[in-house]
């Protein structure tokens, strides 16, 4: 499974540290990044072929994944288009839509899109995966398998699902951040130090989600079944519900949604 990654980042360098657990060879994986510091990492760390320029390796790859920033994604396709022959092409660039892409690609159609999240750097991602319809099963199984490299991964019904993924899980890690912020606060506020009341905070969020993740109960039935009436969570509830936190939350994520739907018009637009 031969697979280049154009731009040698933080996400490419999650799935190419995952893929080589997953038994994938070092030589079967190769990275292009305008910047020589970046390719030197990229070989030191994980023992792979990096380069500044483009080459005919390109054609004979499995795939090809696009992790380069949005606003560099146009030039970075363009510079591609040559070398394309029948590779897959994984776009992990948020707001790009894949027609815009493939417009980019001089019409090439093998593309998937993808909305990974920032987890993925710590192998606890989860990517939303669209394809064109042009995409065969194989290709499909394929994506699926370099993005499972870093985490989980769902297949939308169609494109405009991915908005809502960036709201949701794309955008979702910094607002459990917040969260934690605000516990650290009332930790320190209740006299704790900072390091208590980090890892207070920290080990609550993170086993609470893991007990979600083994239960097959909804979270309702869960944060029911801590919540005593008239008890200490039920008092922390009812707060949170007298200054409106859960519709706050859920108006957020619209927000996010809008806003991605925004970006993909703006990216497109040329």
């Amino acid at each position: 499974m031969k697979i280049a990654f154009i731009g040698g980042g933080n996400m490419a360098g999650a799935l190419i540290g995952g893929l080589l657990r997953q038994g994938v060879p070092a030589t079967d994986l190769s990275a292009v990044d305008l910047s020589p510091q970046t390719c030197e990492h990229l070989t030191k760390t994980f023992g792979i072929n990096a380069g500044t320029q483009l080459s005919e390796r390109l054609r004979d790859q499995e795939a090809i994944v696009l992790a380069v920033k949005p606003q560099h994604l146009k030039e970075a396709a363009q510079s591609l288009a040559p070398y394309l022959r029948g590779q897959l092409v994984i776009s992990i660039a948020a707001g790009v839509h894949a027609a815009v892409l493939s417009r980019w690609l001089g019409g090439y159609d093998q593309i998937v899109r993808c909305m990974p999240n920032t987890p993925a750097l710590v192998g606890k991602g989860i990517s939303g995966l669209a394809a064109l319809s042009g995409v065969d099963t194989s290709r499909r199984q394929l994506a699926e398998r370099v993005l499972k490299a870093a985490g989980q991964v769902i297949w939308c019904d169609n494109e405009a699902q991915l908005d809502g993924v960036t709201a949701l899980s794309g955008s979702g890690p910094a607002y459990v951040f917040y969260f934690i912020e605000a516990m650290q606060q009332a930790a320190a506020e209740l006299g704790f130090s900072e390091a208590q009341g980090r890892q207070l905070a920290i080990a609550t969020v993170a086993g609470a989600a893991e007990l979600a993740a083994q239960s097959s109960e909804p979270a309702s039935v869960l944060r029911e079944r801590v919540t005593s009436k008239g008890g200490t969570t039920f008092a922390a509830l009812t707060s949170f519900e007298h200054d409106g936190v859960k519709a706050a939350i859920v108006r957020g994520i619209h927000a996010a949604h809008a806003r991605s739907r925004e970006l993909g018009a703006e990216l497109g637009a040329d």
